[in-house]
């Protein structure tokens, strides 16, 4: 009988109340600050570095010139319109542009 006492009382190690979860704190992005109205260096910018990249859409836009989705949309519009970029692949949510080629542009 002594077996079952000991095997009837709860351990120290493995009874009693537990401590309470402790939440950690979750980790907040930050706001990003993009544009809404272009200004002359992002405007030269635009110009001068983006008809060199290979990949281009709004997206692109959006993260390497901080540019409001909407003023990208316009962006790529305008440089299309130029014949600085050409369409890729045409979506209703996305639209992918890359680099026109020299001759592209002399017949433009």
């Amino acid at each position: 009988m002594a077996k079952k006492d000991v095997a009837a009382k709860p351990s120290s190690s493995s009874g009693g109340k537990k401590a309470k979860k402790k939440w950690s704190a979750k980790k907040v992005k930050d706001k990003s600050h993009h544009l809404v109205v272009l200004d002359q260096p992002t405007y030269d910018r635009l110009f001068k570095d983006v008809p060199t990249y290979k990949f281009i859409s709004q997206s692109v836009l959006c993260d390497r010139l901080k540019l409001n989705g909407s003023l990208a949309r316009i962006a790529i519009k305008e440089l299309e319109a130029q014949g600085l970029i050409k369409p890729i692949s045409r979506h209703h949510a996305q639209v992918i542009y890359t680099r026109a080629s020299s001759d592209e542009k002399k017949i433009i």
